[in-house]
């Protein structure tokens, strides 16, 4: 019993810290524009509609994501800090997602759909800033610091 007891005091320490990790940020903000709490709210509504069925509901990406389908393709990755999402800029994220992979990667092709004329650019803004705000810490400060180097998108 304490034994069990301890386990759930280090998960609940976990998640504590996750929690603190991430709150040490004070806002979140896409393309260098802050990003309001009712937009994160609605990219998670967004997110859930039209990305989790690939990238997982918990953001996760599909299993064995870095390893080449049969059909040539790459498995969805995942957008939490285990992938590489927060290693491209908002403007690159903002693109992939409006005109498809193809579009940051010539010749590229990808199971993932372009979004444009599904989601308006201000419900992609919004989805990635909520991908966005899920990062931790370490990760969000990386990924700004690439939006910054890279400029906002022309």
């Amino acid at each position: 019993m304490m034994l069990a007891g301890l386990s759930f005091a280090g998960v609940a320490t976990a998640a504590a810290f996750a929690q603190v990790n991430r709150s040490e940020r004070a806002e979140v903000a896409f393309l260098g524009v802050p990003v309001t709490a009712q937009e994160i709210a609605q990219g998670k509504e967004l997110y859930a509609q039209n990305c989790a069925s690939c990238h997982g509901p918990d953001m996760e990406g599909q299993p064995d994501w870095k390893r080449t389908l049969e059909s040539g393709r790459m498995p969805a990755p995942p957008h939490d800090e285990t992938g590489h999402t927060w290693h491209h800029s908002d403007s690159q994220l903002f693109t992939l997602t409006k005109l498809g992979v193809g579009s940051v990667v010539p010749g590229y092709e990808s199971d993932m759909p372009a979004f444009d004329g599904i989601l308006t650019d201000a419900e992609i803004r919004a989805t990635l800033a909520y991908i966005k705000s899920t990062w931790p810490k370490r990760q969000y400060e990386y990924q700004a610091e690439v939006s910054d180097r890279e400029g906002p998108e022309e």
